[in-house]
């Protein structure tokens, strides 16, 4: 797992990256708790059950966008941009791997036919109007 910070604003956690041979344990936390978007990685023995739940309502309030991309096959190019827009990393990720990105700028390229990934943002959306600014 790589946990990736700003280097224009110390301390400021830009994103986090795991790929799929990055989880070797029961239970690893891709997010720290203060971010709005939680994520874990979790490698589970047969057998497990997982009590069923819901989630309280709770108000929550967010500054920005957070966004995750899980690619399930193929491979892409990622680009992660810093706060002053200069390219922070670029990350090939294959099938497994995630890339969680709390304050990064950020574009990927697709390099496989037939390339699919999750993404997941926290939301209400907004429309991309107010939701984006482009960087180049």
């Amino acid at each position: 797992m790589k946990r990736v910070y700003s280097n224009v604003d110390q301390g400021a956690l830009l994103l986090t990256i795991c790929h799929f041979s990055d989880i070797t344990e029961s239970r690893k936390d891709l997010s720290p708790e203060s971010e709005c978007l939680q994520a874990a990685a979790k490698k589970i023995p047969p057998g497990t059950k997982f009590r069923p739940h819901r989630h309280n309502e709770v108000v929550r309030n967010t500054r920005h966008t957070q966004e995750a991309w899980v690619v399930l096959q193929g491979r892409v190019l990622a680009k992660f941009y810093d706060l002053d827009d200069q390219i922070i990393l670029e990350e090939e990720l294959s099938a497994g791997s995630c890339a969680i990105v709390y304050r990064a700028g950020h574009g990927f390229e697709v390099l496989e036919d037939e390339t699919v990934l999750y993404e997941f943002k926290s939301g209400p959306y907004f429309g991309s109007e107010t939701d984006k600014e482009f960087i180049d």
